[in-house]
């Protein structure tokens, strides 16, 4: 494993959420490059240490969020970019599957619940239509196990200009797991699988984005749309980047910053941390 390890251009990072931000040290700090699964630590001060770590050692890392490299999250920047929409006022998405029976998903030791795993897909495409911009205020109600995981979650965010975002996760049931996004010209909507998108419909004109098929048999749906996340990590490291223009170190501490007040105002916190320290950067009003 050392030897392979010592060879290696890039780390892929896929053990269990409590452990990211031990791997990703050790990784950074063996001067490699590193390819993290989301969510790239458990909360603000982890993210704020690995992405320090990686500065420090001069490497590249990235937050493996697959979505935003398939071909039609491309299409949705593209035509957001181009103005196709005009002003975004709303976007709605919804992620949820029946998982609790998961121990890493219904474990608070293992990580578990839904905002760190099914919501953060729904959090990371909110971020990408309002372009990285904090929201205003953040007001969260949630289901909560009595392990002290959240089940399910229904969050409402507020930006600058009156614009609003809705999610709703669950790993409790199984949700539509669509996305619109509606502006004052017209909407783009994904139908169905938001993690994972292969279709979208703009303005009723339905496009279907094809995943190549799959060399030998795949344990995931659509598995085989992580060459796209793989391949723009190939694409940094030959142009000499630290860090993709696609899911930055800011997109990812907007991410880690959302979820730590998710978590605050549902009163969920890991054992490693103090509720005092998990500070709110957002009004619960607004």
């Amino acid at each position: 494993m050392l030897p392979l390890l010592l060879c290696a251009d890039v780390v892929y990072v896929g053990v269990i959420h409590p452990y990211h931000h031990g791997a990703c040290l050790l990784f950074t700090n063996a001067k490699k490059n590193v390819l993290c699964e989301k969510p790239l630590a458990m909360n603000r001060r982890e993210v704020q240490e690995i992405l320090a770590s990686a500065k420090k050692n001069d490497v590249f890392l990235m937050e493996a969020v697959w979505t935003r490299f398939f071909p039609a999250s491309v299409e949705i920047r593209r035509l957001l970019a181009q103005g196709e929409l005009g002003d975004v006022k709303m976007v709605r998405t919804e992620f949820g599957l029946p998982l609790m029976h998961i121990p890493r998903l219904s474990q608070k030791e293992l990580g578990g619940g839904t905002t760190l795993d099914l919501g953060i897909y729904c959090l990371q495409f909110i971020s990408m239509v309002y372009n990285g911009e904090k929201p205003e205020s953040i007001q969260a109600t949630a289901v909560c196990r009595e392990t002290g995981v959240d089940e399910t979650v229904v969050v409402a965010l507020k930006y600058s200009d009156n614009r609003l975002a809705v999610l709703t996760s669950s790993l409790a049931m199984t949700l539509p797991n669509s996305a619109i996004i509606v502006g004052t010209k017209g909407s783009i909507q994904i139908p169905d699988h938001v993690w994972c998108p292969t279709v979208l419909d703009v303005n009723g004109k339905v496009t279907e984005y094809p995943l190549p098929e799959p060399y030998l048999p795949i344990n995931c749906i659509k598995s085989t749309g992580m060459r796209y996340e793989a391949e723009e990590v190939r694409q940094c490291l030959l142009k000499g980047l630290k860090e993709s223009s696609v899911m930055s170190h800011s997109d990812s501490m907007l991410l880690a910053e959302l979820e730590d007040e998710i978590r605050r105002q549902k009163g969920v916190f890991w054992t490693t941390e103090q509720q005092t320290s998990c500070f709110s950067l957002y009004s619960r009003t607004g």
